[in-house]
């Protein structure tokens, strides 16, 4: 089958490699759609920390946001799998340490990341191997471009989540990226006043073609009181910003990861007396983000930009653009 492959930091393209077999408690998926997002960017050109602290290492073959059809399930496994479209955990624990027992793993310490960590193949291929336990199963009013958006979705959920808001709380996020931009969705959808703090005229125009009015350059953020401010920019001094700009009492969030260590006064987040919250992983909000996606509450179709082939990937990740203005490609392995 054909599957898309990075062999060192700037090199990469699609290659045949044999098509995955289901094994015991597995199954097979015939892919449908598959994201590429910035942690895939990261493997291309080399900075990604796994590969230098021996998480990973290349050849990598990448995709972790994807969606597709079962089409063979392993020994132990139910047969009624089968022509069911689903999505998937991205995080694979070892099902009996601590962490995992008790729900949590995508903390486990010896993990494995579905196109991203300890070699499992990713989803920018024909075929993807996937463990049940980590199936979600998507209904009929979740399409193609939108199962895909799930996994992104449900780190966007739990950030919100984390934010705690309630209606008529105003809440700030920082980053009108993918991922910035879903926040801004369910927060909308939880009945908050959103904010978006951006860099580029581009991407605060795009956020108000999506209804967020309220878009601001660095310096021009306004000045009302944030409830919350959710940092999904990936810049270093964001986390200090939004406990600048959070009111006393508020809560920040950080899930966007910068490329260098953020420096943050914890005083000033003691003497606020604020909540901060970390979120890694969509795990605990795969599920209400296909609810939310299945009933129109939150609708993340308009962040595709493009949809390409596998043969599109390596100009994608080196910085081509189809498409327009929204922030999210997405590959459709069949082509």
């Amino acid at each position: 089958m054909r599957a898309f492959v990075v062999t060192a930091p700037g090199e990469g393209g699609v290659t045949e490699v044999e098509p995955p077999v289901a094994a015991a408690g597995e199954v097979v998926v015939a892919v449908e759609r598959a994201g590429i997002c910035g942690t895939d960017a990261e493997f291309f050109d080399g900075s990604m920390p796994y590969l230098h602290d021996g998480h990973a290492r290349y050849p990598v073959r990448l995709g972790h946001e994807w969606c597709g059809t079962v089409v063979e399930t392993g020994e132990g496994t139910d047969p009624g799998w089968v022509g069911r479209r689903v999505t998937g955990d991205t995080m694979l624990g070892c099902r009996a340490c601590r962490r995992c027992r008790s729900g949590r793993q995508h903390l486990c310490e010896t993990r494995t990341e579905i196109g991203i960590r300890g070699g499992r193949p990713g989803a920018l291929a024909e075929r993807l191997a996937v463990p049940v336990t980590a199936l979600h199963a998507l209904p009929d009013t979740v399409g193609a471009a939108a199962g895909a958006m799930v996994e992104p979705g449900g780190n966007a959920l739990r950030a919100v989540r984390g934010a705690d808001p309630r209606p008529g709380d105003r809440v700030l996020v920082l980053g009108p990226g993918t991922i910035g931009l879903l926040c801004a969705m369910f927060a909308r959808a939880a009945g908050a006043e959103v904010h978006l703090l951006g860099a580029t005229a581009a991407s605060l125009g795009f956020a108000r073609s999506l209804g967020f009015g309220n878009a601001w350059a660095a310096g021009e953020v306004s000045a009302l009181p944030f409830d919350a401010v959710i940092d999904a920019s990936g810049a270093a001094e964001s986390p200090a910003r939004a406990v600048e700009l959070v009111e006393p009492g508020g809560r920040v969030v950080c899930i966007g990861l910068a490329g260098r260590p953020s420096l943050l006064d914890t005083r000033r987040l003691a003497l606020k007396d604020v909540t901060a919250v970390g979120v890694l992983s969509a795990s605990p909000g795969l599920a209400g983000t296909i609810e939310q996606y299945a009933t129109g509450a939150v609708d993340p179709v308009p962040l595709v930009a493009a949809t390409v082939g596998l043969d599109a990937v390596a100009a994608v990740l080196a910085g081509d653009r189809p498409g327009g203005g929204a922030p999210k490609i997405h590959v459709d392995p069949r082509r």
